[in-house]
């Protein structure tokens, strides 16, 4: 592989790795900025929930400046934003400075979920294509991994150990700002502002085969783009395909996946677990994340879409049930018992919803509304993710762990019968097959 793309990828895909950090370091927060604050429970979930509003703005917004400014300059407002949510938040004095932080830290979030995977598939040959876009995903996975052990290794560092939690992610946010400028604009965008002889370099810098070919099929795809440009995705035809991703994206949060990532520790500690050993089992959290959607990568094509995520919904249901249960009695499973279903239960859903949702999200809309039909389905996981963020601590104290648990847990029942029933199966279809499919439902 030509050493100048390898070297974008990474680059790039390190937007990708500070989104999983921003979203999890959280996790590690909650109970010393509780006190420091004094927050309730109604506080702590707006603090946590802040970002995800954040993330909703920034994906929306960021496709004007993204055409405008370029995606290279993005990633580098995006390195920016990290850089100074991560200082902000570090350095916070009063409840209202952590919150600007945390929710500038989610523009950038937003923003780099659309922009760095785009960069790397329009930087990338089409032969590539699909495990390069892969990387930014498994470092979102692995940013997740990190801040979880950060926060363990952090957490015993005395007063203000949150302000080294948060303040950490400036570290690698000035890494990326700092490398962006060894890395070359993308090529698509070049050619969009018809700067066709610097596309041309690029390309031959990472090592396209045939550059005529690449700048040509550019060119074609950037008129059918513009010709598409008025198709309505709210037409009577497209219902179906409609329905199938926003049910799949409002599942996804319903599983309660969100839940775990910002708020492990506190889960742990209230089923019993010391702080310190709250903060090991979230690593625990963390790794198997990063193995099973590392598992899932192999199988997905496989076994197909439905397969993994029935098998997953499954194991999802009795790992939340088995949970839900440890809550209502601590003697029923011991001392370890959350843990055991927690870990279950992420590898589970890693397995399956983890690595299906975006899959699918890609491959099921028609080309002439794909790109709208993602961001359908993208705005749908981070409402909900936002919404269910806010609401968990107020629920977790007025209705106890077991009965939030059992909540997620039913949740998996309805999910495993629309997956069944009406949800089809994208394993080895072409897209246009595809789109005969959804359209004629």
């Amino acid at each position: 592989m030509n050493r100048n793309l390898l070297f974008a990828t990474a680059v790039s895909a390190l937007g990708s790795f500070l989104f999983g950090f921003d979203t999890a370091v959280i996790s590690g927060t909650t109970k010393f900025i509780t006190g420091y604050f004094h927050l309730t429970d109604a506080t702590l979930g707006m603090t946590v929930s802040i970002a995800l509003w954040g993330t909703v703005i920034g994906a929306i917004a960021v496709g004007k400046p993204g055409d405008l400014l370029g995606r290279k300059k993005l990633l580098s407002i995006c390195a920016v934003l990290y850089f100074f949510s991560a200082l902000g938040c570090a350095f916070a004095t009063g409840w209202y400075t952590l919150l600007f932080s945390r929710l500038i830290g989610g523009l950038a979030i937003g923003a780099a979920s659309v922009m760095a995977p785009m960069y790397i598939a329009e930087i990338s040959p089409g032969r590539l294509r699909g495990r390069l876009v892969a990387v930014a995903q498994f470092n979102i996975v692995l940013g997740i991994l990190v801040a979880f052990f950060s926060n363990y290794l952090l957490v015993g560092i005395g007063p203000g150990n949150w302000r080294w939690m948060f303040g950490v992610m400036a570290v690698p946010a000035a890494l990326f700002f700092i490398l962006l400028f060894f890395v070359p604009e993308s090529p698509r965008w070049l050619v969009k502002k018809s700067r066709v002889a610097e596309a041309q370099a690029v390309l031959e810098k990472v090592g396209a085969q045939n550059v005529t070919a690449e700048i040509s099929d550019i060119v074609n795809s950037l008129k059918e783009e513009a010709g598409q440009g008025a198709t309505k995705l709210l037409q009577k035809k497209y219902r179906f395909v409609i329905m199938c991703a926003v049910l799949l994206a409002a599942f996804n949060q319903l599983s309660g996946i969100n839940v775990i990532m910002y708020y492990a520790p506190m889960i742990f500690e209230k089923a019993g677990a010391s702080t310190n050993a709250a903060m090991l089992e979230a690593v625990a959290v963390g790794v198997t994340n990063m193995i099973f959607t590392i598992v899932a990568m192999f199988f997905i094509d496989k076994f197909g879409r439905k397969t993994l995520l029935l098998v997953g919904a499954v194991g999802m249901f009795f790992s939340l049930a088995g949970a839900a249960f440890h809550y209502y009695d601590e003697t029923l499973f011991g001392s370890t018992g959350v843990v055991v279903f927690i870990v279950g239960f992420i590898a589970f859903f890693a397995f399956s919803q983890g690595a299906v949702i975006w899959v699918f999200l890609a491959e099921i809309f028609p080309n002439r509304v794909r790109s709208k039909g993602q961001a359908l389905g993208s705005f749908t996981h981070w409402i909900m993710n936002a919404i269910i963020g806010l609401v968990f601590p107020l629920a977790l104290a007025g209705l106890g762990g077991g009965n939030v648990f059992m909540f997620f847990a039913v949740m998996m029942i309805p999910f495993f019968f629309f997956v069944w029933k009406v949800m089809p199966e994208t394993k080895g279809r072409s897209l246009e097959e595809l789109e005969r499919i959804v359209v004629s439902q």
